[in-house]
């Protein structure tokens, strides 16, 4: 019977298969944990590593699609094998937002390089081509851009198969689900997280992160509604390498508390207390039962 699949789409489901097959031997089960988050994010973590942090956040965030690990590229070298280049391998432009999709919906490696775009901002953003003089001639606005020339051009890939240390993860979730994520970082969560709710989605969530190291909180924009088909209610939460660790270390922490399947609604009277809530009505003089 003949494969569904082309040549290329098994060399890469073959590639991603393989990839998981041999983390999952070098990830040794380990009881051991960190001493901190902080410390925990101290360091960079492994291809391995990334992999199952992509398996474990679609599990404990009941995510729809697949986080997206992303990679600046500076030059052709770097390109994975298994990636396919949208203008040369199939003859069409796409929009960054439409590989997002590709990647976090389709399993799809995707690079794209300066012939590969059919939207001018992740050009701008990502440092491809000069910016124009004023921007408010084209109906924009000032952002965040990498340095001209620094980068050819961005992969991505799902970050459960991916095959490359990803520079930052793109988490695409609905309110609920990112609350869970933002409750691992209560401490010092309003000094680590930015926001931002204007144009451009595609520069926002992957050169912000980058320079900053913050993590960030996108609102999709109206091209990644109207082009790469972006879900109403789905926000991008975007975590930069450097802080994917902590972020993981504490989810596992929180368990029950911060994972998006252990939560569970029920509208009770009198529903049972957290006992801190109990310390605080009895130091008030207020029922606890």
């Amino acid at each position: 019977m003949k494969s569904k699949f082309s040549r290329r789409e098994a060399l890469q489901l073959g590639l991603g298969a393989a990839v998981l097959g041999a983390c999952s031997q070098a990830l040794p089960a380990s009881k051991a944990e960190p001493k901190s988050d902080q410390e925990e994010g101290n360091r960079v973590a492994t291809v391995c590593e990334f992999n199952k942090y992509g398996e474990e956040l679609e599990n404990a965030m009941i995510l729809r699609t697949s986080p997206i690990a992303v990679k600046m590229l500076e030059k052709e070298a770097d390109i994975p094998k298994e990636a396919i280049r949208p203008k040369k391998d199939r003859k069409y432009h796409i929009a960054q937002c439409q590989a997002f999709a590709m990647s976090r919906r389709e399993g799809t490696t995707v690079a794209m390089l300066k012939e590969d775009h059919w939207c001018p901002t992740a050009l701008m953003a990502y440092g491809m081509v000069e910016k124009p003089d004023s921007m408010a001639k084209f109906g924009g606005e000032s952002y965040l851009s990498f340095e001209v020339g620094k980068y050819i051009g961005v992969v991505t890939a799902p970050l459960k198969s991916a095959t490359f240390t990803p520079d930052v993860v793109l988490v695409y979730s609905n309110p609920a689900q990112l609350r869970g994520l933002l409750l691992t970082m209560m401490s010092d969560g309003a000094s680590q997280v930015s926001g931002h709710f204007f144009l451009p989605s595609c520069g926002h969530c992957v050169v912000d992160p980058i320079k900053t190291k913050k993590y960030g909180i996108v609102l999709p924009d109206p091209g990644e509604y109207q082009r790469a088909l972006t879900l109403e209610e789905e926000i991008i939460f975007a975590v930069p390498q450097e802080k994917m660790p902590g972020l993981m270390a504490g989810l596992k922490r929180g368990s029950r508390v911060y994972s998006h399947r252990d939560q569970h609604m029920s509208m009770l009277p009198d529903f049972e207390q957290p006992q801190f809530y109990k310390d605080l009505f009895k130091s008030w003089g207020l029922d606890t039962k």
